[in-house]
């Protein structure tokens, strides 16, 4: 991806024109390594988004709200502390780097004002975004702290100097002239220019005039006049972005130009991250489920072989009969004895413990006998619960397989907390969690009614249990975890064709386990059948007379 000097300086103009005397209003961390600044300026509000994630560090205007964690991490509290009403003076680029600088006055605790620096390093896996005092040099603070046994030369701490980055020994591309000369080929460019990526010095190497070409490419930037550009596959995935076009791809991608640079990089990293991140997000809550769903199968798998040793108890029974019955017969202090069953007449060897007598033996017999059967039942209560946790738990992963949205995973962490499987996270005193509130998918099918469908398992309770009326169909794959779906019936007397039974069975399938196979059997049946048992999992309910379709899983 080719946030390169070039686009630095592209987004610095942008930024230069736009935010340059606004004000500070709000500052947000979505994330550990992401800021959200909202900027009130002379045209109006806007929000400055900046990341120092390895795999997506940028700085741009954006337009969508993001989501914020219930407390503030500790830099942004610092950040509130530090800047929070400030006025940006200027937004430059540091030389041709990948360095951008925002520079600010803001007002002390005595109320004098002070000068301060923003400076957004993007830099892959060592980007940053510190903040430091323009009087001393020194730093206040960094999203991340890099220390000298992380690098010797040069640490990123509270209360260090700040130093740029060792420069490269390459020609800036803002030094070229009209009388440089540039090399042939593209590898031979982005060797010897600084701020360069391979897209652009591929571009750069198929002109004869290289040199000028550069220079109408910094001149368009510097007057915000270039056509940013995003191509993307046959998916729509985006695969490379630039703030001029790319001959390379035009011939093999969809493109899509903007106006402004800012709207190029939102439109590219939340298409091609927003898969990426989702995914990133909802890695670790999968690893957590399926190590919880090893241990439930391991566990499955010891109780079936305690129930099994179990059931075949009745020998131990039969060897305490026998033993009563022949005691005259048994030696003290012998490991064994051969007797005759009198059900049969065969002959039974009994193993004994010399420790014992005969009818200290043939109890201990009796009492294994009745703790075997007693084991019966209390194995069969726990593989009971155990099958219910599985159950549960293969519908939260099913969930997290399908998940396509922050806020859902955000909603799927706080089930697991709440019925136990993760430990709940700390909010800091004052801080209060943010409300459950429901907001199911909704569907239009051809005939003008709607289906709702359960986001999680504890939107499939409130969508069941309370938004549903008695008359309303449910749907949910069979013996196949997804969500509860519901059709919204008009009328009570009213029965919906089988069409529309078909797509809402269809949409049943989509939000499943199921939604990459075909012919995914369906249940269904009117809510009032449907019942939850004392003590269940979240979205956990068992119904009667229901009806089975079999469909492919499809939107309408």
């Amino acid at each position: 991806m080719a946030f390169d000097g070039i686009v630095t300086m592209a987004v610095a103009s942008e930024l230069q024109s736009v935010i340059t005397t606004g004000k500070i209003d709000k500052v947000y961390q979505p994330e550990t390594d992401e800021l959200v600044f909202n900027i009130h300026t002379k045209s109006g509000n806007v929000k400055l988004f900046a990341s120092a994630n390895s795999a997506s560090s940028r700085v741009h205007l954006i337009e969508d709200t993001l989501p914020n964690p219930p407390a503030p991490l500790s830099f942004c509290m610092l950040l509130r502390k530090h800047i929070q009403g400030a006025r940006i003076t200027d937004v430059s680029q540091k030389g041709s780097e990948r360095i951008l600088e925002i520079s600010l006055e803001t007002l002390n605790e005595l109320g004098f004002t002070v000068s301060k620096k923003l400076i957004f390093e993007i830099m892959g896996k060592h980007s940053n975004i510190v903040l430091t005092d323009i009087a001393t040099g020194k730093i206040i603070d960094c999203i991340k702290h890099i220390s000298i046994d992380v690098n010797r030369i040069r640490q990123l701490l509270p209360g260090v100097i700040y130093q740029y980055p060792p420069a490269q020994d390459k020609l800036p591309f803002k030094q070229i002239s009209h009388d440089t000369v540039l090399p042939a080929d593209s590898k031979s460019i982005q060797r010897s220019v600084a701020g360069i990526s391979p897209a652009l010095a591929e571009e750069i190497a198929a002109h004869n005039d290289k040199a000028e070409f550069l220079l109408d490419i910094m001149r368009q930037t510097e007057q915000n006049e270039s056509t940013p550009t995003v191509y993307s596959d046959d998916k729509n995935s985006p695969k490379e972005f630039h703030i001029i076009p790319l001959s390379e791809y035009e011939d093999v991608c969809q493109k899509k130009q903007f106006n402004s640079i800012s709207k190029c990089l939102e439109y590219f990293y939340s298409n091609k991250q927003s898969t990426n991140k989702v995914r990133q997000k909802s890695l670790d809550l999968i690893r957590a489920v399926s190590s919880q769903l090893d241990k439930l199968h391991l566990k499955e798998q010891r109780l079936r072989e305690d129930l099994l040793k179990a059931e075949n108890s009745d020998d131990l029974r039969l060897y305490g009969e026998l033993l009563t019955a022949n005691i005259h017969a048994v030696k003290p202090g012998a490991d064994n004895v051969e007797v005759i069953n009198y059900y049969d007449g065969s002959t039974v060897h009994i193993p004994l413990e010399p420790r014992f007598s005969p009818s200290k033996n043939a109890q201990n017999y009796f009492k294994k006998y009745g703790k075997a059967k007693t084991a019966i039942k209390e194995k069969q209560l726990q593989l009971e619960y155990n099958d219910t946790e599985i159950s549960y738990l293969d519908s939260v992963l099913a969930y997290l397989e399908n998940c396509d949205d922050l806020s859902q995973i955000d909603e799927l962490r706080k089930e697991l907390e709440d019925t136990g499987y993760l430990r709940r996270r700390k909010i800091p005193g004052g801080f209060k969690e943010k409300k459950f509130k429901a907001e199911p998918y909704k569907y239009t099918l051809k005939d003008g009614s709607y289906v709702l469908v359960g986001k999680n398992n504890k939107e499939n309770d409130i969508l069941t249990f309370k938004t549903a009326s008695s008359q309303d169909l449910w749907f949910h794959t069979k013996d196949i975890p997804g969500s509860h779906v519901i059709l919204k019936i008009k009328q009570p007397s009213e029965e919906p064709d089988a069409d529309t039974i078909y797509q809402a069975a269809s949409v049943a399938a989509y939000h499943s386990k199921g939604r990459t196979s075909e012919n995914v059997p369906v249940d269904y049946v009117k809510v009032k059948y449907v019942k939850k048992p004392a003590a269940a999992k979240p979205g956990m309910v068992i119904f009667t007379n229901n009806k089975t379709v079999w469909v492919n899983p499809k939107l309408p």
